[in-house]
């Protein structure tokens, strides 16, 4: 089995072309700018004109302790074939903002401009981190763009939901700085994940029964976390999908948070389709029928009458696509007892690949702790894993995901 180092690699030495689009989100690059040099990085920094509506010249001079570049027909520059050298000379290129239009151009193979020109001139990786209206990031000529980008080798990090400038909500603010940072070291560490992307699911979900009640279990989504953190230490472009946790979602990844089974199934749905799925996610089996629009009260003594309905099966449903399977999804299986009786029946029942189980009894103190003991089930057989920390399982799992997807290159 490969081996390869976790934890992030610094940008010591490294040197970054970051080219800055015109939107509000512009303000974000100053600090970009800090934060990579704090990185050790150099940044050599292209402004569009549009930016220079946002952030000067001089605070973006300030801050890189480099010249500013935004002028295609620059006589000094481009004398010395400046978009090409610029191009050339860096180890990564980023676009932060990356706006609706400057996609459309790198889409289209545009350059009418000194980042379009860039861009189009570079033989470096890119990386992108898109910034735009809800409504601009869902039309689906901006999607065609996205799509065209990514098959192109294009690296996205982002966007992320959240209040807009514009007043409204969802999709489309861009990627926190720390984010941006870690996706860039991910990407110029080009590890045996990089082009990959990977689907975590974790955490539990919560499904109510009124509107200050709900069903629920002990996960803690300290597992799943671990997990797409070892993933986006080797390369990897992570999805991670996450209830209501007790721990916080790792930089570097894209988040999209949930509260229930179903809403769970949909951001499964809508990040497919993937290399791989591992659903570490302890899903609620059942939800309450009927959910309570008020507070269900309690009248003289008699109890209320919950009628159940059964959640979505996301795992199996994934596991049994018949296009655009996961080359490898991996489960969970948290169990009380006859631990690998049960687990074994899952893997065949859900048709995963492989299930990697647990046993969560109480005096385990797994769940919601920070350590697992697991055993990894497969086609093979059952490999038991001794009692290890929940990062050391994450690492090892991760590990054994770029063995199997290297076998199906």
């Amino acid at each position: 089995m490969a081996q390869w180092s976790k934890g992030f690699k610094m940008l010591h030495d490294k040197t970054i072309l970051l080219i800055i689009g015109g939107g509000v989100a512009a303000f974000k690059s100053l600090d970009l700018i800090r934060r990579m040099r704090d990185e050790g990085a150099r940044v050599v920094p292209v402004l569009t004109k549009a930016a220079e509506q946002f952030v000067t010249p001089l605070s973006v001079s300030a801050l890189s302790a480099q010249k500013v570049y935004s002028d295609l027909f620059d006589l000094t520059d481009e004398a010395e074939m400046g978009h090409i050298e610029l191009s050339r000379a860096a180890d990564l290129i980023v676009v932060a903002p990356a706006t609706a239009d400057l996609m459309g151009k790198m889409a289209a193979g545009l350059a009418n401009d000194l980042a379009s020109t860039v861009l189009m001139a570079t033989d470096k990786p890119v990386l992108v981190a898109p910034s735009m209206n809800v409504r601009m990031w869902h039309h689906p000529a901006c999607q065609r763009n996205v799509a065209t980008l990514k098959s192109d080798g294009i690296v996205f990090v982002g966007p992320d939901e959240g209040a807009m400038a514009c007043g409204e909500f969802g999709l489309g603010r861009m990627a926190e700085v720390a984010d941006i940072i870690a996706a860039a070291s991910g990407v110029l560490t080009n590890g045996p994940l990089t082009g990959k992307h990977a689907l975590v699911t974790s955490g539990p979900t919560h499904e109510p029964i009124d509107p200050v009640r709900y069903i629920a279990n002990r996960s803690s989504g300290a597992q799943g976390t671990a997990i797409a953190t070892a993933l986006r230490d080797l390369g990897a472009s992570v999805t991670f999908v996450t209830g209501p946790a007790d721990v916080a979602p790792p930089a570097g990844v894209r988040v999209v948070r949930v509260n229930t089974a179903r809403e769970m199934k949909d951001a499964v749905e809508a990040a497919l389709p993937a290399d791989v799925a591992v659903f570490a996610a302890a899903v609620a089996d059942w939800r309450v029928a009927s959910q309570s629009a008020s507070k269900i009260k309690k009248k003289n003594g008699a109890l209320p009458v919950l009628e159940f309905a059964e959640n979505p099966d996301i795992l199996a449903a994934v596991s049994q696509m018949t296009s655009g399977r996961p080359q490898l999804v991996i489960g969970f299986a948290a169990e009380t007892d006859q631990v690998l009786d049960h687990a074994t029946a899952k893997r065949v029942r859900k048709g995963c690949d492989w299930i990697v189980a647990n046993d969560v009894s109480p005096e385990t103190g797994i769940m919601g702790g920070a350590q697992n003991a697991v055993t990894l089930i497969s086609d093979t057989g059952a490999e038991v894993w001794p009692r290890m920390n929940k990062s050391d399982v994450a690492t090892k799992l991760a590990n054994l995901i770029v063995d199997e997807l290297g076998r199906g290159v």
